[in-house]
């Protein structure tokens, strides 16, 4: 089991699983939130850092322009 943990301001510590369905990321050009496979990124070869994620709308986007940071 992956899990998070965080500690709070009064000391206490929160321990979240990390599962299917509880990560998410933002969109790196709209900021959007966009839920995460990290099945999906991991397997692709891709790793945690350095990975972004992209919203629907803006993949298609990008999809159709190319991939011009401003598309």
């Amino acid at each position: 089991m992956f899990y998070i943990k965080e500690r709070l301001h009064d000391g206490a510590e929160i321990k979240i699983e990390i599962t299917d369905e509880n990560v998410f990321c933002r969109c790196p050009l709209c900021g959007r939130e966009v839920a995460v496979d990290l099945e999906n990124v991991l397997s692709s070869g891709g790793g945690l850092y350095g990975t972004s994620v992209f919203c629907e709308r803006c993949a298609e986007k990008r999809k159709h322009h190319g991939n011009r940071p401003e598309a």
